[in-house]
């Protein structure tokens, strides 16, 4: 009678262990690809605006909407997991900063999270940990682990303070990847 009770408790404890890891590591997301292919930021709405503009016109000559200017660029290195694409910083015309990945290709995980930060891009191991340490502004949640997308930042971001960006795991506090900023 013992032993049934033993084996009864031990199996429950095994049940709640394996939903508790499934829940913690979510492995399934290694095999899972979310792709997000967004437009440069303003593109759209640029040729938008220039078509209800032509609508518009009646013989003056209108401008065409002013395109985002590049502010800083990076290329993305590989720290926990194999990660590669381009960040770039943009200036939108209406002043607010955009962060844009481009053709990124890392793996999905659980809560991935995109920062920029001030903490230096360190290669291997070294600079898997380093980003939580300092100054950082999330941009947010990442929307896809492949492809090409734009993440506005918070008003009054100050570029000067950063240095910057990792695709950052809060779950475990690893960086999957990171570039180093160079100002434009």
């Amino acid at each position: 009678m013992k032993r049934k009770r033993v084996l009864a408790v031990l199996a429950v404890g095994l049940v709640v262990a394996a939903a508790a890891g499934l829940y913690w590591f979510q492995p399934w997301k290694l095999w899972v690809n979310d792709t997000v292919q967004e437009a440069l930021p303003g593109a759209a709405q640029s040729s938008a605006q220039v078509s209800d503009q032509s609508a518009k016109s009646s013989g003056s000559a209108t401008s065409a909407p002013k395109e985002p200017t590049v502010v800083a660029t990076g290329a993305l290195i590989s720290h926990e997991h194999t990660t590669s694409g381009d960040v770039r910083i943009l200036r939108a015309a209406d002043g607010s900063l955009v962060l844009r990945l481009e053709n990124l290709d890392t793996s999905n995980g659980p809560d991935l999270r995109v920062w920029l930060t001030d903490a230096p891009v360190v290669p291997g191991k070294d600079g898997w940990f380093v980003f939580d340490d300092g100054a950082y502004v999330s941009a947010g949640k990442l929307k896809g682990n492949k492809g090409s997308q734009n993440y506005t930042l918070p008003a009054g971001t100050d570029l000067a303070r950063y240095s910057s960006v990792t695709i950052w795991c809060e779950r475990f506090s690893v960086s999957f990847g990171a570039a180093a900023l160079t100002k434009a």
